[in-house]
């Protein structure tokens, strides 16, 4: 009888291979298979082991290759056939990543899951641009919500709620919706001269940025689209936002984009 394997449920974190845990990494070492999302950067991806068996699971917006039904038996199968299982999700797989659904899944066939955290896009995107999360007189907290809703359904935040100046507001995968976002925000009052800063694949030498304003930020990102995966930050905190200063192209970690101005 073939022993029974295990998951490890691994936050790969935003992209950049330096903020990976070490459990993070040592994790990714011992797996004999890798099911990875596809916002998982390449460059770590290409710390696998070699010879370990890829298993790409990536969704797309209004492009869900593989369900997630289908994602939880692909990891159940793997381990039935007594593999180690490492499931790479960007950022923190109990933030938007669908970590414990999966874990559920796998604990009602027995199958042992173990979690390695990873840092959320929000804390990258903090630490790569100097924009922080929270600012003494500017907010006193912050707050992660989804922009997008499963097979496409309408938004029902409570908007009353997040519109509120003091709370830096993060949105996820908020690109296709932002511009309703905003109004809605402002809506319940938030001003409309809320800066708003829209980062890119952060933290990875393809970062992008744009800083804007919350009744400017719909029309910007349609003029400028960004790749995905894409963070908004909304609150008195981009305030503090510095550009990078002029450099040679070749030498710039980032490449910014402005906009809103």
């Amino acid at each position: 009888m073939t022993p029974r394997g295990k998951v490890y449920l691994i936050g790969a974190g935003p992209g950049d291979v330096e903020l990976l845990t070490l459990r993070a990494l040592r994790m990714l070492k011992e797996a004999d298979a890798v099911v990875y999302d596809r916002l998982v950067s390449p460059e770590i991806l290409a710390l696998a082991p070699e010879g370990a068996r890829m298993v790409p699971v990536g969704k797309a917006p209004k492009c869900h290759t593989v369900p997630q039904d289908r994602i939880n038996e692909i990891l159940a199968e793997l381990a039935a056939e007594g593999l180690t299982v490492a499931r790479l999700k960007g950022g923190d797989p109990l933030i938007f990543g669908r970590g414990s659904e999966e874990a559920a899944f796998l604990a009602e066939r027995d199958i042992a899951v173990e979690y390695a955290p990873g840092i959320t896009a929000a804390q990258g995107m903090a630490a790569a641009t100097g924009v922080p999360l929270t600012h003494r007189g500017l907010a006193t907290g912050v707050r992660y919500v989804t922009g997008h809703r499963a097979a496409d359904e309408r938004l029902d935040l409570d908007w009353k709620s997040l519109a509120n100046a003091d709370t830096t507001l993060v949105v996820y995968m908020g690109a296709a919706n932002i511009a309703e976002i905003a109004l809605r925000l402002m809506g319940e009052g938030l001003p409309a001269s809320m800066p708003v800063m829209a980062v890119s694949n952060a933290t990875t030498p393809r970062e992008q940025r744009m800083v804007s304003r919350l009744d400017r930020i719909g029309v910007d990102i349609k003029a400028m689209p960004m790749p995905a995966p894409v963070l908004f930050v909304i609150g008195h905190v981009v305030s503090l936002y510095r550009a990078d200063p002029v450099e040679e192209p070749e030498a710039r970690p980032f490449r910014a984009v402005m906009a809103g101005e």
